[in-house]
């Protein structure tokens, strides 16, 4: 979902680096819950939206898999906030992201991108199995369409501003 969210909002040609999974997958990359999954990000994806007062946002898709992990330190330098985007079909993937943003005072949302067989569950739901504030935005999504990726930006633009008209991290 995180390259198919930066690919629905970039105005750009989005940058991918999307790779046909291998048998050196097997026994790395769980798939159970995604069974059509054929491809996974080995880097990065980058795309840019320019706002109408001109203000430029860089937007990137970083690999999920532990084996990337040393690469999130430096995209999250400098980064205002962060989407750790949701499938609750495997809703256990997403501690360690919600974790990782909660310990450097990253803000972040959840948005839960939708799927016809993962079932329905509430905002409240959704926060209290992630155990994560109440003051954490959670919004749902289908990040195949631009208008529901956009919402999901907005949403993140918008709590960081309050995050920063406080003046202080939400309490993670």
């Amino acid at each position: 979902g995180k390259s198919t969210l930066v690919s629905a909002v970039s105005e750009i040609r989005p940058l991918r680096t999307e790779e046909v999974m291998t048998e050196r997958s097997i026994g790395v990359d769980d798939t159970s819950a995604v069974a059509g999954k054929t491809t996974t990000t080995v880097a990065m994806d980058f795309g840019r939206i320019t706002l109408p007062n001109g203000l430029v946002l860089f937007v990137f898709g970083t690999p999920g898999q532990d084996r990337f992990w040393f690469m999130w330190d430096e995209l999250a330098k400098g980064a205002l906030g962060a989407v750790v985007l949701v499938d609750t079909r495997r809703l256990a993937d997403c501690f360690a992201s919600v974790d990782y943003f909660e310990r450097r005072g990253v803000p972040f949302i959840i948005g839960v991108n939708q799927f016809p067989d993962s079932g329905m569950h509430s905002a409240d739901q959704v926060r209290d199995a992630l155990d994560v504030s109440p003051d954490i935005p959670v919004i749902y999504c289908d990040v195949r369409e631009r208008e529901s990726a956009k919402q999901v930006l907005i949403t993140l633009v918008e709590h960081i501003m309050r995050t920063m008209s406080t003046g202080r991290a939400p309490a993670y």
